[in-house]
């Protein structure tokens, strides 16, 4: 069986491209303006905002609908314009870089309770590898197999109390640490906190969702291909006798 085909493919591009363009783009050219460019902290965030801005616009007028995940890395960066005129106190400073995992974390809590968990829009394309016949499996359990969408939610869910927890966190630590120790151990906290949130959100909702995706495929295969499962070709039904 051919598995590279046009189908395949665009499929594959329809699932990545909204990803791509709303996280990767406002990220990327947050880094571009910084790094590569050497703007400020705050032009670059005002720069990269900016994108998400334009791509919230475009879903409104465009597509009709309010796109949710661009609408976060907006928020994201207007907390850290914000947060980025708070200066001279080091715990502050410390504590401010934590003020971005409490906004994303918040944004996809909210997400949940308006019924469009956020996170969905990065887990989707690990679970579906832009297989159309996944693709169609994806859309089957979320309209008829509430297991599925009360899965949907607990990855979201798992993501943002782990963000807000990292958040916490590095709270306590900037005001009850050393400085020099939070410098380095901010960074241990973050890697920590996603770690933890891989393998919670892989226990308890991505590996679930990938096994039901997989047995709904197989059992599309046996709906629409009952040779697979006999062993035997179909045969037509002969045609009825004309009447004399």
């Amino acid at each position: 069986m051919t598995t590279n085909t046009v189908p395949q493919r665009q499929s594959k591009k329809n699932t990545f491209a909204p990803l791509i363009m709303d996280v990767a783009v406002p990220v990327g050219s947050y880094y571009l303006f910084k790094d590569g460019l050497g703007t400020s902290t705050l032009m670059a965030l005002g720069l990269s905002s900016v994108v998400s801005a334009v791509r919230v616009a475009w879903s409104i007028v465009r597509e009709r609908k309010f796109n949710h995940f661009a609408s976060l890395i907006l928020f994201v960066n207007v907390v850290g314009l914000a947060l980025s005129f708070v200066s001279g106190d080091p715990r502050l400073m410390l504590a401010k870089d934590s003020g971005v995992s409490s906004a994303i974390g918040i944004g996809v809590l909210v997400s949940v309770v308006l019924g469009k968990p956020m996170m969905t829009a990065g887990m989707k394309p690990w679970l579906v590898r832009g297989d159309a016949e996944k693709e169609a499996a994806w859309e089957r359990l979320r309209n008829g197999s509430p297991a599925f969408r009360r899965a949907e939610r607990v990855f979201s869910v798992v993501w943002g109390v782990v963000l807000l927890g990292e958040c916490v966190v590095r709270i306590v630590g900037a005001y009850t640490l050393p400085v020099d120790t939070m410098v380095w151990l901010g960074t241990v906290i973050f890697i920590v906190a996603m770690v933890l949130g891989f393998l919670v959100s892989g226990a308890l909702a991505a590996g679930p969702m990938a096994g039901m995706l997989a047995a709904e495929v197989k059992a599309d295969d046996r709906t629409f291909a009952p040779e697979a499962a006999t062993g035997e070709p179909r045969v037509a039904a002969p045609a009825p006798a004309l009447a004399r």
